[in-house]
């Protein structure tokens, strides 16, 4: 049973709500049926007052109306569910009809002592009213998701048997014939997911769907290229796993998708979060602190055996070949001095008990503090050696020389060099494998363990994808397709690399109590899904001289990357699309920054283009949403965010134009990334300037949110009138509301209207 988006029990609809657009779409609803009610406490009303419940009433009526004909419709194209949908739309009309009943002027009675009007009594008829009302009203749009759901799982239906098709063609006329197919039914599967993935309230669930969709994602490309080498070269072992591989991993991708959205159990579902050190210490600090309000919490034997557990998950660490000596005895030391305080803790808690204390006493205050402290500098020392190490192996691997050298040989058609630069990538890999363990272990969120998972899994697997397509070369080393497929499968392992550069920042920020949540974004693009016009262009490092020039205006883009971090952190509301857009520009102007510094991973201006237009991109998006969010404003706030998107606008498509456009030479090149920083540095001052306004913006209409007129009709009757106090709750908000308009475009946005 789960009760209502405003978790008022009173308002329990006895379904779930797994979705934000559904629970977004009821917030309104629950506002202006709890202004009726609480209206209970004064059944004499002046006119005023009178008229204001009368028109909230009809106006709930009326949308009721309005939302059980979209209803109707929607139950009318899918047959499956027109017994329930039709009983729900019938129980939604009733309860408004009610309620417009009970709020009706005419069947209200005047007071001949003072004149004023006695309405809306029947207090107990309106919960049973409002109760049937909410329940029916999320049970249709609950229904209506499922909906959703349907289209999803067709979607991934098309596609399998598309991919079916595609595993099995001999022919390369019948490939790119198939493949042209694939794409189109790609791009609306993943639009499908997309919207799905942010539209989930559990946050765990958009961590694995994310993960699932970044494999599909690459393996889109792999799959192009892994088919075309095995059709060229029919015969080849290597260039068969190859292919092999990457259609494994997109099916089992697509399965973990349909498991998220249907909520099925499979029997990996266990798998996805060992436990993990981190959440290991916040159950053992917890336990202990337990101790001061409840000296019988829990057992000194169990207090133990949570600490050993504990203990034996540090075994990641000090059994890796790869943890210093140094290190290893840090965290041996620490291990054992959390033995020692807990062991003291138990004989102060003894003491305490022998007396018959009724709460912790001084000792055993002293010593809980102790013992939380001796595990929290545990935690402190395993992230240390974690990011350490991760940082470490972010620097050697952006060199790329095994991949280098893997190319090298495999254009030689030199097998031997090509076993031996394989072995040495082999061992890399198994680096970062584990290091992407140890992470998740300190990662500091479930999403954020998952991500940690996903990296752990995608390193395992491209490894020795890369490997074998390094060895087809080698065996048809003049071979054009065999050729670019090792490179598609390298362009992979590096967009991990650079995927885990912003895993390993996120896991920082979480450890030093700047963000508690994992971004929605990937930083840098994928291979294909950008400009062609990049392909060739050629790379180009900056020289000393160059970078020092850049040094003053990368600088003004760090303060500006911060200056975003601090006023998204000042939002509620950290799910809003601008926030999270926000923090999207920010981290991507981080990376350039860190580029003008001669780091990071955008180690070319040709990576630091392909960023370029990527943040175009977002700034555009963000764009977007403010020109949405400006729909609920007044003039004169409708105008100064308008002017400031519109400024946004016009350096977004200029920053986007200016990444598009190739040049030549080395001058040439350096003044388009000098532009490039330039035109950032615009975009993010612009949403530095916005952020606080919206922010303020967004507080107060959420603060004054329970009029069920739209902002216009919210702004008229402002206009015409000074409400009174006893009916400030009626006149005197405003309110996205729960009208027709809201609730047809929720419907529209869920595409339910629409034959697929």
């Amino acid at each position: 049973m789960a009760s209502s988006p405003c978790g008022n029990s009173n308002f329990d609809s006895g379904l779930e709500i797994k979705t934000r657009s559904v629970e977004q779409t009821l917030i309104p609803l629950v506002s202006q049926i709890t202004t009726l009610i609480n209206h209970k406490d004064k059944p004499k009303k002046s006119e005023r007052t009178q008229a204001a419940i009368h028109r909230v009433g009809q106006a709930v009526s009326v949308a009721v109306g309005r939302f059980v004909t979209v209803g109707e419709a929607i139950a009318t194209e899918n047959q499956e569910l027109k017994d329930e949908m039709g009983q729900a739309c019938f129980e939604a009309r009733r309860a408004g009809d009610a309620i417009a009943q009970l709020t009706d002027v005419g069947s209200a009675l005047p007071s001949q002592s003072d004149g004023l009007v006695t309405v809306f009594s029947d207090r107990t008829g309106m919960v049973k009213a409002a109760r049937l009302l909410l329940s029916s009203v999320t049970k249709v749009l609950v229904l209506a998701d499922r909906i959703v759901i349907k289209q999803i799982i067709a979607s991934r239906n098309k596609v399998l048997v598309t991919l079916d098709h595609l595993e099995r063609v001999s022919t390369f006329q019948e490939f790119v014939q198939i493949f042209s197919q694939f794409g189109n039914e790609m791009v609306e599967f993943a639009h499908l997911t997309g919207d799905r993935q942010n539209d989930l309230k559990d946050e765990k669930k958009k961590a694995r769907m994310a993960a699932a969709r970044a494999v599909l994602e690459k393996c889109t490309m792999m799959l192009l290229t892994a088919s075309k080498t095995c059709l060229r070269h029919p015969d080849c072992e290597s260039a068969r796993i190859n292919k092999d591989a990457v259609f494994h991993r997109m099916r089992c991708a697509l399965e973990q998708v349909i498991e998220i959205v249907t909520e099925a159990r499979s029997c990996g579902e266990n798998k996805i979060l060992p436990a993990s050190i981190y959440t290991g210490i916040k159950d053992f600090k917890s336990s202990v602190e337990c101790l001061r309000e409840n000296l019988n919490s829990l057992s000194p034997q169990s207090m133990g055996s949570q600490l050993e557990a504990l203990v034996e998950r540090t075994e990641d660490f000090t059994d890796s070949a790869y943890t210093s000596h140094e290190q290893r005895q840090a965290i041996l030391g620490l291990c054992q001095l959390a033995r020692q305080d807990t062991q003291q803790l138990v004989q102060s808690w003894a003491e305490a008990q022998s007396v018959h204390a009724k709460e912790a006493t001084e000792d055993m205050e002293v010593a809980i503090l102790k013992t939380c402290q001796s595990v929290s500098d545990l935690r402190r020392e395993l992230h240390k050696v974690a990011v350490i190490r991760a940082s470490d192996l972010l620097k050697v691997h952006g060199e790329q020389l095994p991949l280098r050298a893997l190319k090298a040989a495999g254009a030689e058609g030199n097998l031997e060099a090509v076993a031996e630069y394989s072995r040495t990538l082999t061992e890399q890999k198994e680096q970062l494998v584990e290091n992407c363990r140890l992470l998740c272990h300190v990662s500091g969120t479930e999403p954020l363990e998952i991500t940690c998972i996903h990296a752990e899994e995608t390193f395992h697997v491209i490894g020795p994808q890369i490997i074998s397509a390094a060895q087809t070369l080698a065996l048809h080393p003049s071979s054009k397709i065999a050729k670019e497929n090792l490179e598609v499968f390298c362009e992979a392992w590096d967009s991990q690399l650079c995927d885990m550069a912003l895993l390993l920042r996120e896991i920082n920020d979480v450890f030093e109590g700047r963000r508690g949540d994992k971004r929605s974004y990937l930083s840098l693009p994928r291979p294909g899904k950008h400009s062609a016009n990049l392909k060739t262009a050629k790379a180009v490092k900056l020289d000393a001289e160059e970078q020092t020039s850049m040094a003053k205006l990368g600088l003004e883009l760090r303060l500006l990357s911060s200056d975003v971090d601090t006023e998204v952190e000042k939002w509620e509301e950290q799910e809003h699309d601008i926030v999270r857009q926000s923090q999207s520009l920010a981290s991507m102007a981080y990376n350039m920054y860190l580029f003008t510094r001669g780091e990071g991973l955008l180690k070319t201006t040709l990576d630091l283009f392909h960023q370029a237009e990527v943040l175009s991109e977002e700034g555009l998006q963000l764009c977007s949403s403010l020109r949405t969010f400006s729909t609920q404003l007044v003039d004169e706030e409708k105008s100064v965010v308008m002017t400031e998107m519109e400024k946004m606008v016009a350096l977004c498509q200029q920053l986007q134009m200016g990444a598009k456009t190739p040049v030549q030479g080395k001058t040439a090149t350096f003044q388009k990334v000098d532009s490039s920083i330039q035109t950032t540095r615009g975009i993010l001052t612009v949403v530095v300037f916005l952020l606080p306004s919206c922010n303020k913006l967004t507080r107060k209409y959420k603060s004054e949110r329970s009029s069920l007129g739209s902002p216009q009709d919210w702004r008229e009757r402002q206009d015409a009138s000074t409400p009174v106090k006893e009916e400030g709750a009626l006149n005197n908000k405003n309110s996205n509301g729960f009208g027709a308009k809201s609730l047809e475009q929720h419907m529209a946005g869920l595409n339910l209207l629409e034959s697929k």
